[in-house]
């Protein structure tokens, strides 16, 4: 099932010189039970695309729908379905953290417990207990998700979720929405830390400027861009054996004793390995350096490759589940 789709979702703001195009035909479909990173930097249209799908902001062309119903004729009875966590959310200084989640469940008309929660997201009965005004910024995130979980939405839209939090904070947060997802909730995930969103997202959209220059999963994002992997082997004689002819091998380098081999397919360092044992070297040790992230949005945003060479950046690619 298609959760949350966009047609040419575009937003203009101001007129003549001073018009600027905030995000530009964004095309793209989630399905339930999905983790979709949004990857952008600041500035990009990430929380103006967020804005507009909750009826914040209206788009100046296309549609989006949420669940099948039009956000903007259908936003009020959206809202019981969406769970949102926005960047910066302000919470009341002089209310308690279980005051706060009981506001939720009233609000959403929920029977969840405040205690199952609290546990959840790693708050103490001593912290529930306190005003808010006296947390860190990475409890109040704790607590904003919290709130954000009550009633078992089935679509959560989670704008800089790690903000503050420290890297307990943010393992708890990736385990949640793991385990949201698990369930079939589906989860818009936007950020602009790279790492995070590699680690938990299904699929990456990468936004630039605006406009969404690729959707794919990581792995296939970084074969598209040739980000590919370096197998470096260390071996006991000299190497007699060639293995720059194996499909899937890139480059290699030899330096004495030691063997760089650059792949753009995954099986392609198990090949290279089998060959060289079935020719009689002895392999000593073997180690792997997979791209990053970072090297894939640079690459669509910049057009650079890893070795820092300027390129054309490739073409925007979209690839729906």
């Amino acid at each position: 099932m298609t959760v949350l789709e966009t047609d040419n979702l575009t937003k203009r703001y101001g007129t003549g010189e001073r018009r600027v195009l905030a995000v530009d035909g964004l095309d793209v479909q989630i399905e339930s039970g999905e983790v979709f990173g949004f990857l952008g930097l600041n500035g990009a249209g990430k929380s103006t695309t967020i804005d507009m799908l909750l009826d914040y902001v209206r788009p100046t062309e296309g549609t989006a729908t949420i669940l099948g119903r039009d956000v903007h004729a259908e936003s009020e009875e959206l809202r019981r379905h969406i769970g949102v966590l926005p960047e910066g959310l302000d919470l009341y200084d002089r209310l308690t953290g279980r005051r706060h989640l009981e506001f939720a469940v009233d609000w959403k008309d929920a029977d969840d417990d405040a205690d199952a929660i609290l546990d959840r997201i790693g708050l103490s009965t001593a912290d529930a207990a306190r005003t808010v005004g006296g947390y860190s910024k990475g409890m109040q995130q704790r607590l904003a998700l919290g709130m954000v979980l009550v009633g078992d939405p089935d679509l959560l839209l989670l704008d800089e979720p790690s903000s503050g939090l420290d890297p307990h904070g943010i393992r708890r947060m990736r385990n949640i929405v793991r385990e949201e997802a698990a369930d079939g909730t589906t989860v818009f995930f936007s950020s602009h830390i790279l790492g995070e969103v590699e680690a938990v997202c299904d699929r990456v959209g990468i936004l630039s400027e605006g406009r969404l220059v690729a959707v794919d999963d990581v792995e296939s994002l970084r074969e598209t861009v040739g980000a590919g992997s370096e197998l470096r082997l260390r071996v006991a004689t000299d190497i007699p054996v060639d293995v720059s002819e194996i499909d899937g091998v890139a480059s290699v380098a030899r330096a004495g004793r030691e063997l760089r081999v650059t792949t753009d397919d995954p099986r392609a360092k198990a090949a290279v390995v089998a060959r060289l044992v079935n020719r009689g070297v002895e392999v000593l040790d073997v180690d792997s350096d997979e791209p990053s992230l970072e090297d894939v949005f640079t690459a669509y945003t910049t057009g650079q490759e890893r070795d820092g060479g300027e390129d054309d950046a490739p073409e925007a690619r979209e690839v729906v589940a």
